[in-house]
């Protein structure tokens, strides 16, 4: 198995779930841009479950070197890597900020999953999820360079489903609403629309194992963004959403 953003709460609960529920590995690839935290949740991981792991640095920020990754073949895949970035408000106007969010969240993430969709590819197996985001199904003012790049990785990940479909090769999309996790913490969230990262990990396990295409982390937010999507424009742009 392997995790791109190790580090986040919703891919470690991701992870204890399928090693709770029996799923077997003969070593899971820990990809992380803070080495000294994801040792922590290697060393849980062989404690509490006798389950090795490897840790790999991977800054999506810096310049990467594929043939370090030539060795690494798996059958499943999961990645949450994503950075919100500072608020519209704030960082709208700052370039920093703004191609921070687009590198991490679509521009550099998109070479790393292309790497290792060509390796299912080539074994004709394997299922690659991949966290995007209800944000990138309408650009709201709150956080459109966000939901942006969402838009991009979700775009993609539905022509990689398709590409990959005839080599037998599962693509599920996963759309988060509101999160309780390190990201959003601070931010004045819905409690009733608001999911813990092991109700997060719960739902996508089914939904990885019911092969789904595209799952909602809690139902309720296909309803909310069909609404959303639905508004006329000339409607939409009056809003603050």
């Amino acid at each position: 198995m392997i995790v791109l953003g190790s580090n986040s709460e919703v891919a470690q609960a991701f992870v204890e779930k399928t090693l709770s529920a029996g799923d077997k590995f003969s070593k899971i690839y820990l990809f992380t841009s803070n080495k000294e935290t994801t040792e922590k949740f290697a060393k849980h991981l062989e404690v509490k479950f006798v389950q090795q792991s490897e840790i790999i640095e991977l800054d999506l920020l810096k310049p990467i070197d594929y043939t370090t990754f030539d060795e690494i073949d798996s059958e499943l895949l999961f990645c949450a890597t994503g950075y919100l970035g500072e608020g519209t408000e704030e960082g709208l106007y700052d370039n920093r900020n703004t191609e921070k969010i687009i590198d991490i969240n679509y521009a550099k993430l998109i070479p790393v999953l292309n790497f290792f969709a060509n390796k299912m590819e080539r074994q004709r197996s394997g299922t690659m999820i991949v966290l995007s985001s209800v944000a990138g199904e309408r650009g709201r003012q709150s956080n459109f360079i966000y939901g942006s790049a969402k838009a991009g990785l979700t775009a993609y990940l539905s022509g990689l489903r398709n590409y990959l479909f005839a080599n037998k090769v599962h693509v599920l999309t996963v759309k988060p609403g509101f999160m309780a996790t390190k990201m959003t913490e601070g931010l004045p969230l819905n409690p009733k629309l608001t999911a813990s990262p092991k109700q997060a990990a719960e739902a996508i396990y089914k939904a990885y194992k019911s092969k789904k295409n595209i799952v909602y982390v809690l139902p309720i937010w296909s309803v909310i963004m069909l609404i959303i999507k639905n508004i006329p424009e000339f409607i939409f742009k009056k809003l603050k959403l």
